[in-house]
């Protein structure tokens, strides 16, 4: 039989009965149990507790933490707690529950295998159908650019108009939320923003960015301005240094972009389409500049727009490099445009499955 720590005791408490001495004890259980025993202080601490009257031999009960928290009611007490606030914080499971960050960390990780990740915005999802003709389309697009080492790249153009919004968006560290193993990443809508904004237009190439034009006040992008203002000056930015180049045109089906207009406007100016698939607004290449555009006002507390100056950042995960958006009127925008792309533009599209 194994003995533990209160048979020990029990036998401590025997030979302090029998008025043995305490280093008799100690001698005694040595050279029965050899290193099993317990150690002289150990025995001295007990005879001292039963010099003091002491006769239970067990551990009385005290305040404070146990040694270990990591137990079954825990792990149930921090799983509802995520489950009712998906961005609950160690610290506020540590004030709710009274547990430390370790014991936190260690069922977070060990015992409910969940991690933190940033939701990610969609504005609707694509059905099974338009999921095979995106992944069709970029596979055609692959063999015909030859997975993106053809030099017809270099021929590629792909913009859209965007929203530009003076609000302070939430952090991606503030969207965080657990999630279980078996669990889904997370989505949300795109939220609300506020009533100052500003439309532009945006266009890259494979070497970066080619023009930015703003929409005038009180002006609608129609086929009008699509191919009277927005086209002509892009157009004309692209063959600034290539008077003859060849212009590959990407962008998606919006009105404005498959009228009878536009279509003209593009035979005219000998501008190839390359077509667009059914995609949610993340995944365009155009919209590179609505999913990582962060606009904020700089003075937080003037009303007017006329008084506030913008930045407006385009992120790529390249190196970054600044240059001035002109056309704005009232406000002082700049821009961050995105460096050098390694990869043809549509080469970089995320197939949704």
């Amino acid at each position: 039989m194994e003995l533990n720590r209160e048979h020990f005791r029990a036998i401590i408490f025997h030979n302090f009965r029998r008025g043995l001495s305490r280093q008799e004890c100690f001698d005694e259980l040595n050279s029965l149990y050899s290193d099993k025993a317990p150690s002289y202080s150990t025995v001295k601490n007990w005879y001292n507790e039963f010099n003091r009257g002491r006769c239970s031999i067990q551990d009385e009960s005290r305040a404070g933490r146990p040694k270990s928290v990591v137990v079954p009611e825990k792990i149930n007490a921090v799983r509802e707690l995520i489950k009712q606030d998906r961005h609950v914080t160690y610290r506020e499971i540590e004030a709710s529950l009274d547990i430390s960050m370790t014991s936190i960390n260690k069922i977070l990780h060990e015992h409910l295998s969940v991690k933190k990740i940033c939701s990610r915005w969609i504005p609707h999802n694509l059905t099974n159908a338009q999921k095979k003709a995106r992944v069709d389309w970029c596979k055609e697009m692959l063999e015909k650019y030859i997975q993106g080492t053809s030099k017809a790249v270099y021929n590629i153009y792909t913009g859209d108009e965007s929203w530009i919004y003076a609000y302070e968006p939430e952090t991606k560290q503030q969207s965080t939320v657990w999630v279980f193993q078996d669990e889904a990443k997370p989505t949300k809508v795109v939220r609300g923003r506020s009533t100052s904004k500003q439309m532009i237009a945006c266009f890259f190439g494979i070497n970066g960015h080619v023009a930015t034009v703003a929409l005038e006040q009180r002006r609608t992008v129609n086929s009008e301005w699509y191919t009277t203002i927005c086209l002509p000056e892009v157009i004309g930015e692209i063959r600034k240094k290539q008077k003859n180049r060849r212009i590959i045109l990407h962008h998606d089906n919006a009105s404005s972009h498959t009228s009878t207009q536009t279509k003209a406007f593009l035979t005219e100016r000998k501008i190839e389409l390359m077509g667009h698939p059914p995609s949610i607004e993340d995944s365009r290449q155009g919209h590179y500049s609505r999913s990582h555009v962060i606009c904020r006002k700089k003075d937080h507390h003037a009303d007017n727009r006329e008084e506030n100056e913008w930045i407006i950042c385009i992120f790529d995960r390249d190196q970054l490099k600044g240059v001035t958006v002109p056309g704005i009127t009232g406000s002082d925008f700049s821009l961050v445009k995105c460096g050098k792309m390694h990869r043809m533009l549509i080469l970089s599209f995320e197939v949704f499955l």
